[in-house]
């Protein structure tokens, strides 16, 4: 069994959201045919390009044998069992699960584009992902410590609670 690192970005801004990513960390901790290798801290940070409350992030990494399709519906289906419901694009959310990186692989197919299309703009992902695989290489964006520059004003506060 060939097993891939996975990322996965957390975020929620509705109900307690920490709470929320929490749960949703139990969640992934019982994905099948994989392991909750880590997950960041909690991090506070504004919408982007959307209006409402601010959000609570995080980044998990995983270790699995499913294929990315077959992870996203997991990650899919765990959004779901917390009432994700996508209204329109970029609305505030209970909890938003994304496939930022499987492996080594570049996929971009409807429905599913990894790298993740803007992780490299979002420090909301960049600095929780900073915080996990500071050397990590983002295929075709180069080391995660060399984007942070990029996305140096915006603001992200880190929360004393995991």
């Amino acid at each position: 069994m060939t097993l891939a690192d996975a990322y996965i970005g957390l975020g929620s801004n509705l109900g307690d959201s920490e709470a929320t990513l929490a749960a949703a960390f139990a969640a992934l901790a019982v994905v099948p045919r994989s392991r909750l290798v880590a997950h960041s801290s909690l991090y506070r940070s504004a919408p982007v390009a959307a209006v409402g409350p601010d959000y609570v992030n995080a980044v998990a990494r995983l270790e699995t044998a499913l294929s990315p399709q077959e992870l996203l519906e997991e990650l899919q289906r765990i959004e779901l069992a917390h009432g994700r419901d996508r209204p329109h694009r970029n609305a505030p959310r209970t909890l938003d699960l994304d496939l930022l990186l499987h492996g080594e692989v570049t996929i971009d197919e409807p429905g599913l584009v990894v790298p993740h299309p803007r992780l490299h703009e979002r420090a909301f992902v960049l600095v929780p992902l900073h915080e996990l695989a500071p050397a990590l290489e983002l295929p075709g964006l180069g080391p995660v410590r060399g984007l942070l520059p990029a996305v140096a004003e915006q603001p992200i506060v880190r929360l004393d609670r995991c």
